[in-house]
């Protein structure tokens, strides 16, 4: 093991350059011993060069064998009880260093974790949870309580304060994001905590550099309390003191692992309260809860299969199986034709099984069993899973070309009347198609489910514009979903103000549709309107914008939000870190003139094909008397590339 320090002033440099392993060892053990005592400069460098080589080494067992949790705890112990002392030089940087020391020795290794306890870092890390300092130690003590709470071993130690701290968690958690704007991203960087600035940009950043940092760190933090919440659900503990309506209703909205994959988000802890009874029973009963749950069901987000999971646990659960059935049953008919989602195969034959549990009581004697929207979607899935295959079964080749050719002419049909701006006639003539259709022609359904939500889009349906795109979506896979499918569901979400779910299927469009053109960069270039969407949505979605509300906002002409906190990254020029994350596989936005006009706004590139027929469309559209639909049509024309039907 070697010091990181590239200083002098480190007490561990010259104890770690002794050749001699013994005498090393006995030196370091009293460096530790003594460490809470030094009243001069060379606590911090030394606590820096520690953090180090616990971050590159959370494993290597001389360190904690020689005492450093115990010298860790009487440095908290001091931080938190002697403010005179904490005052002092640099002395306000030892907690920070201190507790990042303890959770990442206390990382992997369970023996660790025990010593840590042995050693008292318990308490004061409670203390540092509490806000005895600032936002900034709560934290790193979140982190290490968190990584302390995951092992068997030390739980019965941390379950000795367990009410206090999941209400503390669950306060972190809720607000961490209001306090890190109020206290730093929305002060001028003089007004700044000096300390502060230093730890996220170790001297070396700008404003721009401390500002990503922070929001950074408020995601950390965010994910560092549910993931500690989640060390108490997985051992059933505290579930009805975790299940408030609004901290319920806060979780769908804590993303997670967007710069770390594997780190924790708020479906993650709905998923684990899923596997209690105490957790379905809490769930189930906040409707907004498990819409939140079923949008998320039917979107691009990473955590999709998680949320699905969780409305299958809540229905085979006998005591919340009609409550949740009555809610979800519409969002979940979308997805029985799923095949493979996250390594998963059969998903909407799993979806499909636990829906129709109940199909008997609603066709033979219950008829109020579930609500009509409900009981409609279950007979929905029931014709299609059950009834439609039995038709398909006794098919012949012939009768099957002849569906297949009458469909086409329905779709084409459909395609008409949707270009003379007959919309509702279109929608019609789509659904006919879909309904002679046999199952396995699986492109020509993708395509009529794909037409009739752009119908829907125009006369602004957004719900029904959703579930035909998951459909289609369902249809296609994963490995290569259907493009403009995706492009009409974040117009929908859009219009729906679902924001994130906007914004993942607008980020999946345009890395699919940079797929499908291949190596032709003029194809791959991004199309204004989704570089429009894109900017919009990530507006929305910037991590501080709730906590921005409450300042004096500029609303742009195309409807993103511009608040006085975000302009102060760097003049209003700076992306935050999702953003960066979100952004990392986009393909590049084009040569230098079309960047010009890009960026003022006027670029809309067409096809060819639709050059000829969108202004035949929008001359059609003028002579007509109903407004509404002239409208939504011209709306949705200035943000298409082109209404391409194959």
């Amino acid at each position: 093991m070697k010091c990181t320090s590239t200083g002098r002033s480190c007490l561990l440099c010259s104890t770690m350059e002794d050749k001699d392993p013994s005498l090393r060892k006995i030196l370091i053990a009293q460096r530790f011993k003594d460490l809470h005592l030094i009243e001069d400069m060379e606590i911090v460098p030394t606590l820096r060069c520690l953090w180090n080589i616990a971050l590159a080494q959370p494993d290597d067992p001389e360190f904690p064998s020689l005492g450093v949790f115990n010298c860790m705890a009487k440095l908290l112990s001091r931080c938190t009880r002697d403010q005179k002392w904490l005052s002092r030089g640099k002395n306000v940087y030892v907690p920070y260093y201190a507790a990042h020391v303890i959770g990442s020795y206390t990382m992997n290794k369970a023996r660790f974790s025990v010593l840590a306890v042995k050693s008292g870092v318990i308490s004061p890390l409670i203390e540092l949870l509490r806000g005895k300092i600032t936002w900034v130690e709560q934290r790193v003590a979140v982190r290490a309580l968190g990584h302390i709470a995951r092992h068997r071993r030390t739980f019965e130690d941390i379950k000795v304060h367990e009410v206090e701290i999941i209400k503390l968690t669950m306060d972190i958690a809720s607000k961490c994001i209001y306090t890190i704007c109020s206290e730093f991203v929305g002060k001028k960087s003089e007004d700044r905590v000096e300390y502060h600035c230093y730890l996220m940009t170790k001297g070396l950043g700008e404003l721009e550099m401390e500002n990503k940092k922070a929001e950074s760190w408020a995601c950390q933090m965010q994910c560092w309390s549910l993931y500690l919440l989640n060390c108490f659900v997985r051992k059933k503990r505290s579930i009805n003191l975790i299940c408030k309506e609004e901290f319920l209703k806060n979780l769908c909205d804590i993303w997670g692992g967007l710069q770390n994959q594997t780190s924790f988000s708020g479906i993650g802890l709905i998923r684990s309260l899923c596997d209690s009874e105490d957790g379905r029973k809490n769930i189930a009963q906040f409707k907004e809860v498990v819409v939140n749950i079923c949008n998320l069901s039917r979107s691009s987000d990473e955590w999709q299969y998680m949320a699905i999971e969780s409305l299958l646990s809540l229905l085979k659960d006998p005591k919340t199986r009609n409550t949740v059935t009555n809610i979800a049953a519409p969002f979940l008919a979308d997805l029985v034709e799923l095949r493979t989602i996250k390594g998963r195969r059969k998903v909407g034959d799993m979806i499909t099984q636990v829906l129709l549990q109940d199909y008997a009581k609603i066709k033979y004697g219950f008829p109020g069993f579930y609500e009509e929207e409900s009981q409609k979607a279950i007979e929905e899935i029931w014709d299609l899973k059950v009834e439609k295959r039995k038709r398909d079964k006794i098919m012949s080749e012939r009768e099957v070309k002849e569906m297949e050719l009458l469909g086409s002419i329905l779709k084409h049909e459909g395609n008409k009347k949707f270009w003379s701006t007959e919309i509702e006639a279109a929608v019609k003539e789509y659904t006919k198609a879909l309904d002679l259709c046999p199952l396995k022609l699986r492109k020509e359904r993708i395509v009529l489910y794909s037409n009739r939500a752009q119908c829907n889009l125009v006369l602004g349906e957004a719900d029904l514009a959703i579930s035909d795109t998951t459909r289609a979506l369902c249809l296609s896979g994963e490995i290569r979903p259907h493009v403009k499918s995706l492009w009409r569901r974040s117009q929908a979400y859009d219009m729906k103000g679902l924001a994130r779910l906007s914004l993942m299927d607008c980020l999946m469009f345009i890395n699919e549709r940079s797929k499908l053109y291949g190596n032709r960069s003029s194809r791959r270039k991004i199309p204004y309107y989704a570089m429009r969407m894109l900017n919009k949505q990530m507006t929305a979605t910037w991590t501080f914008a709730g906590a921005a509300k409450s300042k004096a906002d500029d609303i742009d002409d195309d409807g993103t939000r511009t608040s006085r906190v975000q302009h102060g990254f760097a003049g209003g020029k700076t992306k935050g870190t999702i953003e960066e994350a979100l952004l990392k596989s986009m393909p590049t936005k084009g040569k230098d003139k079309e960047q010009r006009l890009w960026k003022k706004g006027s670029i809309w590139r067409t096809s060819r094909r639709s050059k000829g027929v969108t202004e035949p469309l929008l001359k059609s559209i003028k002579g007509r008397k109903n407004v509404k639909i002239q409208e939504k049509c011209d709306s949705m024309v200035k943000d298409l590339e082109t209404f391409k039907f194959i």
